[in-house]
């Protein structure tokens, strides 16, 4: 498998629900289409709200981690 490498950081950490997806919303709008964001949080429910939004927006999500009190996504950027 390649490893895929992030165009941008976004850093979410300490911060709840709605608001890492809200500053997704808004860090994705600047991004070009194919660029790779990752995204780190501390919010459990963006195991749930990030994947919805992915799908909802037509956005790749490439990986999901999770690990302790800390969870890690990469999204691509779709059209």
């Amino acid at each position: 498998m390649v490893e895929v490498k992030a165009d941008q950081v976004m850093d979410a950490t300490g911060l709840f629900c709605p608001e890492p997806v809200m500053l997704l919303h808004n860090k994705v709008r600047e991004m070009a289409t194919g660029e790779v964001l990752q995204l780190m949080a501390t919010d459990p429910s963006t195991q749930r709200d990030v994947p919805k939004f992915c799908t909802f927006l037509g956005h790749e999500l490439i990986d999901q981690k999770a690990e302790d009190d800390q969870y890690c996504y990469l999204i691509r950027k779709g059209e």
